[in-house]
């Protein structure tokens, strides 16, 4: 898998001061908490009065890797303080960053949250957790995270995820690779456009595995107005269901993502930007040593309005009972 060279986008000085400055200001009214809920109701206007450096900064993704870096924002290594060795730990570590997440989300499209997640917070801490080595989910260390669309099993998945670096001591890397850089002839597409297999909860959603619905069957493959999108999740897609042609191109498409996939090493501060419609992004294994210099990434996910990306039938689905909440709705 060859080291990524994914887009890179530099925030220049004024505009790294400019965020941090707003992001303190949100802050100091709420006693440093990046969660509450007035906070949260101010972002909107904080965000919309920006620079134009910054909305450039955060335009569309606009090339076929399907993915940019935002880079220049610093990150104290000292200052943050060690890793949280679980998610709830994390508190208000790293607020700053929350908040400047908020803010170019914000500027992106409306950022959300799951009420099944993390609490329902909008901006998520991921880091390795102990006794979730060997999951398939971002609190695992010990296997690939295998390549797979964010959230896949829930019609009201983000558009754009967004993962800021805290603290990437052992260089882990990122993988991701798009559709639109595979090879598939005209009968792979239409095989894999057919609603055949469900995707079902991954298990960060412990009450959505429960869920007591028929799992809907979903196309893996979509031809939209801007092009083909996927909705990918192999660990959590039951493919010895489906026909033999079916699997057979399935297992075509995922050697391709395998061929075009790269692998990008955030710095901290980096801030990876991947269109969910067109990007599986997965990770690398890794060693955690639980002793609070691990790696630590920020996350938000975004709605992008007005996009035409995803099949209107996934309307009806019924998400297994799991809620996406918008930040401004």
């Amino acid at each position: 898998m060859p080291t990524g060279t994914a887009p890179v986008r530099p925030l220049g000085p004024d505009s790294v001061a400019e965020l941090t400055a707003a992001a303190h200001t949100l802050l100091a009214r709420y006693d440093g908490s990046s969660t509450h809920p007035g906070l949260l109701a101010e972002v909107p206007a904080a965000a919309a009065s920006l620079s134009d450096a910054i909305h450039r900064a955060c335009r569309p993704v606009d090339t076929a890797d399907g993915l940019f870096v935002l880079r220049g924002l610093p990150v104290d290594d000292t200052e943050i303080g060690p890793t949280p060795g679980h998610w709830s730990a994390a508190g208000d570590a790293g607020a700053v960053y929350d908040v400047v997440l908020l803010l170019l989300s914000t500027v992106m499209g409306t950022p959300i949250a799951w009420e099944g997640q993390q609490e329902g917070r909008f901006v998520h801490n991921i880091v390795p957790s102990p006794g979730h080595e060997q999951e398939q989910t971002g609190a695992s260390s010990s296997v690939l995270l295998s390549p797979h669309t964010e959230d896949a099993f829930h019609p009201g998945r983000a558009h754009l995820l967004v993962l800021g670096c805290m603290r990437n001591h052992d260089s882990v890397a990122t993988t991701a690779a798009s559709i639109r850089q595979v090879e598939l002839d005209d009968r792979e597409v239409e095989l894999l456009s057919r609603p055949v297999l469900p995707i079902l909860p991954d298990d960060a959603y412990e009450e959505a595995r429960g869920y007591a619905g028929e799992p809907p069957a979903v196309p893996t493959l979509w031809a939209s107005e801007e092009g083909l999108t996927l909705r990918f999740d192999p660990a959590y897609t039951p493919l010895d269901q489906a026909p033999e042609d079916h699997r057979a191109a399935y297992a075509r498409l995922e050697g391709e993502l395998a061929r075009v996939s790269v692998a990008v090493s955030l710095n901290p501060g980096d801030v990876l930007v991947v269109d969910n419609d067109l990007v599986v992004h997965g990770r690398v294994p890794f060693q955690a040593r639980y002793d609070g210099t691990d790696r630590w990434l920020k996350r938000s996910s975004v709605r992008v309005g007005g996009r035409s990306t995803r099949p209107p039938a996934e309307k009806s689905e019924h998400g297994y009972g799991q809620a996406a909440v918008e930040a401004y709705a």
